[in-house]
């Protein structure tokens, strides 16, 4: 599994295109098996995938039952608006418009590291969302983190 780190400030051209930052293309790897873009599901931003990161996913998704009405609905709404995508030769990526439409990208963007992932967020919804988190984040980090045993899974 990859995982990225840090969080980065760029700006989005009038044709959508963004320079993808030097020290996150050195983390991307392998750049000609190209990127999945895509709607995130619980916030206002685009979700970048590398094409191996994607291919395990869609091996989760592919095991649900499509003869289950509920697996359809979510499988048709996980994967609107996916786009395949690449980093051109003078590094940058293009996020289409419906993309840009959905997560209300202006000019200022923040590329977020979220473990295997990086979400593509518009700068003023992105500090929104972490200034106006509703939960404690010590509460939330207790919740989430604190029933972990260190021995299972290597967090200590």
């Amino acid at each position: 599994m990859n995982s990225f780190i840090g969080t980065y400030e760029c700006k989005v051209d009038a044709k959508g295109r963004l320079m993808v930052p030097v020290a996150l293309k050195k983390q991307l790897g392998d750049m000609n098996s190209g990127f999945v873009l895509k709607r995130s599901v619980f916030q206002p931003c685009l979700e970048l995938y590398s094409m191996e990161e994607w291919n395990k996913m869609m091996l989760k998704v592919n095991k649900l039952n499509r003869f289950v009405k509920k697996n359809n609905d979510f499988i048709r709404r996980f994967t609107a608006g996916v786009k395949v995508v690449e980093i051109d030769a003078n590094g940058r990526l293009l996020i289409p418009k419906d993309l840009v439409v959905f997560a209300k990208i202006d000019k200022e963007i923040v590329l977020s590291s979220v473990v295997n992932i990086i979400e593509i967020w518009d700068k003023n919804l992105y500090e929104n969302a972490i200034e106006n988190a509703t939960d404690d984040f010590a509460t939330l980090a207790e919740d989430v983190m604190g029933n972990l045993n260190g021995d299972e899974d290597g967090i200590s």
